[in-house]
This record gives structure tokens, C-alpha cells and sequence, in this order.
């Protein structure tokens, strides 16, 4: 299985259940790993045949900027389904974490795995 990543991608969106989460724009990080549907990207050299990982990128900038979510793990969901239906990835993990939001705790979140791996 052919799998391509994104580390340590960081936006701000507003996420949480308290109040000032949901006026307050917070800085997260995500961290992708998309099993391409097949391996001819590796064969051809083409990137019709891969899947744009700037696109994912973008795609997740909207989501971030249009939706509020309550949980994390509601948010890692919604970025795994719309990575498989809108780029027919077959699996996808994300993991998603607040940074600093507790004193004394660097990152706190969830990752999550669906799909199929081969």
C-alpha cells in the first residue's frame, strides 16, 4: 500500500465546548497518513494518477475555516470521510491535537483510522 503523509500541519479554527472555544480561533495540529487507491502514481510518474496532497490541504483550510465542531474526534471524522469520498482514498488515520490548552501538557487529542488497509 502506497501511502502519503502530511506532518505537523497546523491551522487555527475554533473547536471545543466551552464558550470562549467557540469565540476564540486555536491553533491545532494535524497529522494525515492517505493510502492512495492504487500504485500507479509510482509507475507512471504522474499525478493524475496520486492523490494532490495540496488539494487535501485546501480542502481541510475550508472545513477549518466553514465549520465548528464540538469534539476533536468529531472534527477527525469529518476530515477522514471527506478525504475518502472526495479523493477515494481506501484508508485514511488523522490525528488531531489542541496545543498547549492544558497547563503543563504540550498536545492533547485523538487519532483515528478508517477504511480498509491492503
Amino acid at each position: 500500500m502506497d501511502i502519503i503523509f502530511l506532518q505537523n500541519f497546523r491551522a487555527k479554527t475554533k473547536v471545543g465546548i466551552y464558550l470562549w472555544e467557540r469565540k476564540v480561533a486555536q491553533t491545532i495540529q494535524l497529522d494525515l497518513e492517505i493510502a492512495l487507491p492504487n500504485k500507479r502514481a509510482a509507475i507512471t510518474d504522474c499525478i493524475d494518477d496520486a492523490i494532490d496532497y495540496a488539494h487535501i490541504v485546501q480542502h481541510i483550510r475550508d472545513i477549518l475555516t466553514k465549520k465548528h465542531f464540538s469534539l476533536l474526534e468529531t472534527l477527525a471524522e469529518h476530515i477522514a470521510q471527506t478525504i475518502m469520498k472526495e479523493f477515494g482514498s481506501p484508508w485514511v488515520k488523522v490525528s488531531v491535537a489542541k496545543l498547549s490548552i492544558l497547563r503543563g501538557v504540550k498536545k492533547v487529542g485523538v487519532s483515528i483510522q478508517r477504511g480498509t488497509k491492503e
